[in-house]
């Protein structure tokens, strides 16, 4: 009988990492594939991106939608309740052999805690890393203690997670998807991509994606302030926006964005979604990528590009010495951006190794889904 593998995605860039093992899972005759659609994928604020999820050749199998439209902590507790009530519904029909989770979005954590009561083995994406700037680093452990499968990304965070009382033959070093999609995806020109974005795309370029960040003592509207004042002195530049995620504080950030974009439209410009080819071959062709993403972290090093990263929400995440770290006050991250444009910057990265592995994680982790044995019956390992 086929295994079947149901995976959950709820947000753009947590799609554009699960794609390689969905494409593998779906193809694999021993599969019985399935996908669950949520968060703001189904958000038309958020572009929508369920669009390129069936563009790409995929169909869901259920769309469990949330109210996004109070970012408030509050509002934002109570869609997570609400999430919780509707994914039980779902996976209850659904009924996987097991459910494949990614990261740390509080979507994710109501999906895990409906799969642990109903008896649904997980299998965990980019568990025991640390962002202590941000409640995904509470939620991503969360997620660990219900998952019976724990692919990481390096080998500091196997031992993470083993000291969260996971049994080491349940941890799987894998590597970064990230870094598997930086190596893999066919990248487009300067040309293309300038029609693409309707935009033209001229050097220096910088890349930049800031999320509210969740645990910060400021509001988000004073970091964005911060970060669109240093910014502001790069009027040489083309600068590109990436839209912020789905946490308390996104549509300040937005909003302010969108206004700083307005007045120079000619050299900036901001997308809810680039998608993941427009994605990276703007990262690829850029000269600094700018903000507080994990993909300044993971997948910038791998094309060898500089990254200024803004205060405190990838806090602990594993670096390469191609990443310039600054605080939310505006003269640090314009000095920080001038060093990353230096040609001595742009020397010491062509250098940069990637802490991420180097590729083959999707193949991995769809032939341990496959193969591994699967029970939610499991037993706390105590460190000697």
């Amino acid at each position: 009988m086929r295994r079947k593998v149901c995976v959950v995605t709820g947000t753009r860039a947590e799609y554009g990492l699960l794609k390689p093992v969905m494409t593998l899972l779906k193809s694999d005759p021993e599969v019985q594939f399935q996908l669950v659609v949520t968060g703001s994928h189904l958000s038309t604020k958020h572009g929508m991106t369920v669009k390129q999820i069936e563009a790409d050749g995929f169909i869901e199998d259920a769309r469990v939608q949330i109210d996004l439209s109070d970012d408030s902590s509050l509002g934002v507790a109570t869609a997570m309740a609400n999430t919780t009530a509707k994914m039980a519904e779902t996976l209850s029909r659904l009924s996987p052999d097991v459910l494949v989770v990614l990261g740390d979005r509080y979507e994710i954590l109501s999906c895990a805690q409906a799969a642990l009561i109903l008896g649904i083995p997980i299998g965990h994406i980019h568990g025991g890393e640390v962002t202590t700037g941000a409640f995904d680093d509470s939620i991503r452990h969360a997620i660990t203690k219900m998952s019976s499968l724990h692919f990481v990304a390096a080998q500091d965070y196997a031992r993470r997670v083993v000291q969260l009382g996971e049994q080491p033959n349940s941890v799987f070093n894998v590597g970064s998807l990230g870094v598997d999609l930086a190596l893999s995806c066919k990248t487009i020109g300067r040309q293309e991509l300038s029609d693409a974005l309707k935009i033209q795309i001229t050097s220096p370029i910088l890349l930049v994606t800031y999320h509210p960040t969740t645990r910060a003592t400021s509001a988000a509207s004073n970091e964005i302030d911060e970060v669109l004042a240093a910014l502001g002195k790069f009027d040489f530049c083309t600068i590109v926006f990436t839209g912020a995620n789905a946490d308390p504080g996104n549509s300040e950030i937005t909003s302010k964005i969108a206004q700083f974009v307005s007045a120079d439209p000619k050299k900036r410009s901001l997308h809810d979604s680039l998608g993941q080819r427009n994605y990276f071959s703007l990262m690829k062709l850029c000269d600094v990528v700018v903000g507080n993403s994990s993909s300044g972290i993971i997948e910038a090093p791998a094309f060898y590009v500089p990254t200024v990263n803004i205060g405190s929400r990838q806090n602990g995440r594993l670096r390469a010495d191609s990443i310039i770290d600054v605080k939310v006050e505006r003269q640090q991250i314009q000095t920080a951006i001038e060093t990353a444009l230096s040609s001595t910057w742009r020397e010491r990265c062509s250098k940069t190794k990637s802490v991420y592995g180097s590729g083959n994680c999707a193949q991995r982790i769809t032939d341990t889904l496959k193969t591994a044995e699967l029970s939610v019956n499991k037993t706390f390992f105590d460190l000697a």
